[in-house]
């Protein structure tokens, strides 16, 4: 269905270069947020040159600059529309869970490869089936399973550095509803939550469904800023801290040692609460402890097997203070009631006799071998990641702007994620975009992938296609 966007107006004030080039900026960038979908028509030129106060010349020839790079098409007498992606980059305009074997290659999609955990899920279904215990699993929790499930999640997180007892663990559907049932807990409508200034999205969504403020708190290579993260603290008066140490979303940045006690001095100086996200706990070979063992009183600790071992396997654990545990339980009673039992169980068995383990040493393989081809590939570019992680954050090239390349890229059949979308002010999101290389199955899709993201740079450096 055609839709006339006769309110569809940008904001190109303030932007560097030409207008033209801001107004086709400007579509690129409502393009990649879905501001403007395909078959969507524009506005008549002379209107938006009027309502931009804007010559009609500048408006037209940024009309043609957007067509140029194949985001906009214009028939003559019916107007001009977002152009209709072919059958095989379609999907770019909207990025998918799925793996298929062909069509665009998701960069965009943050999963961990599919490894052999089928063949483990076999194996371990087979043992359930001649379990005589097994109908206890549909009914609500087991006391004593839920006990042992609970040892077993405090057994996976010590492999980290943190030595904990079951007691203290709560059990969650993934790490996402560990982080949105902490911040229930903690939180009341109108806190302000101090977040890295570019963070994991849903921590953002959350955040706002919540009636919660975030305030970014700077960052370098390393991660978190202590300095900054002093100076927000007591300009905002906020008591909680959200943070990523260990490979960053959507930097890759992993905070060293001394960075972590100092953070930590920070948060216990300032009467902090941290909610660490430690999703990727278990990818990198070598990571320092996490920050809970410096702040241990003050720190939530989220993990989960969904990143390690399988998406699929919803199990997350919320390691708390004993003071927390209460306010926990009754958010994720609140919440989901308990997470399912059964898939509880079949995480405690994978932990328990070697396969989890296994299973995150395929992970960690494949992610080392990824970013070995990234680094070829893109070789000459200012690429951030862990030799063990699964994603890349591409610096961009000075001029070029990050919504323009995600637009450019879905164009080429590649999708990946402007740096916008993680940042808690769009408008200061640096020019960067976010390369995800475990969703694809298949290697020669991902090297195809990135060799068209280094062609792109590369017509960007020959051209100004893309560049302002």
């Amino acid at each position: 269905m055609i839709v006339f966007m006769t309110m569809w107006c940008p904001a190109i004030s303030g932007r560097p270069g030409p207008a033209y080039l801001a107004l086709a900026e400007a579509i690129a960038e409502a393009v990649a947020a879905r501001q403007l979908i395909a078959g969507d028509r524009l506005p008549p030129q002379r209107d938006l040159a009027y309502r931009l106060g804007l010559s009609l010349s500048t408006v037209t020839r940024g009309y043609s600059e957007a067509a140029r790079r194949g985001l906009l098409e214009g028939t003559v007498g019916r107007g001009t529309y977002v152009r209709q992606p072919g059958p095989k980059v379609a999907a770019a305009w909207g990025a998918t869970l799925t793996r298929p074997s062909d069509g665009p290659i998701d960069f965009a999609n943050n999963l961990p490869f599919a490894g052999s955990a089928a063949t483990a899920l076999a194996r371990c279904l087979a043992g359930l089936a001649s379990d005589s215990g097994l109908g206890a699993f549909l009914d609500h929790a087991p006391e004593a399973a839920m006990r042992r499930h609970a040892e077993v999640g405090a057994h996976w997180i010590g492999m980290l550095g943190l030595g904990i007892r079951g007691r203290s663990i709560s059990l969650v559907n993934g790490a996402q509803q560990g982080l949105f049932v902490s911040l229930l807990a903690l939180t009341r409508p109108g806190d302000a939550i101090l977040v890295e200034e570019l963070t994991y999205p849903p921590v953002l969504a959350i955040a706002r469904q919540l009636g919660l403020t975030p305030i970014p708190v700077a960052m370098d290579r390393e991660g978190l800023l202590p300095d900054a993260l002093d100076t927000s603290a007591i300009s905002t008066g906020a008591r909680l801290l959200y943070v990523m140490p260990t490979l960053q979303t959507p930097t890759a940045a992993t905070m060293g040692e001394s960075r972590r006690r100092a953070v930590a001095e920070v948060a216990l100086g300032r009467g902090l609460t941290i909610i660490e996200d430690d999703v990727f706990a278990f990818l990198p070979r070598f990571r320092p402890p996490p920050l809970a063992t410096f702040a241990p009183e003050n720190t939530l600790f989220l993990t989960s097997t969904s990143k390690s071992l399988a998406p699929g396997l919803r199990v997350g654990f919320v390691h708390a203070p004993s003071r927390f545990e209460s306010a926990l339980r009754s958010a994720i009673a609140l919440s989901s009631w308990m997470p399912p039992p059964f898939m509880a169980e079949i995480a405690a068995r994978w932990i328990e006799d070697g396969t989890a383990e296994k299973l995150n040493s395929e992970q960690r393989t494949e992610a080392e071998f990824r970013q070995k081809l990234s680094r070829r590939i893109l070789d000459g570019y200012d690429i951030r990641a862990d030799p063990s992680g699964f994603h890349v954050w591409l610096c961009l090239p000075k001029g070029i702007r990050a919504g323009t390349f995600e637009a450019a890229g879905g164009q080429q059949g590649v999708l990946l994620r402007a740096s916008s979308i993680f940042a808690v002010d769009a408008k200061a999101a640096p020019e960067a975009v976010r390369l995800c290389l475990s969703h694809e199955p298949d290697r020669e899709r991902v090297a195809l992938g990135l060799a068209r993201i280094a062609a792109l740079l590369q017509s960007t450096a020959d051209s100004s296609a893309f560049v302002v």
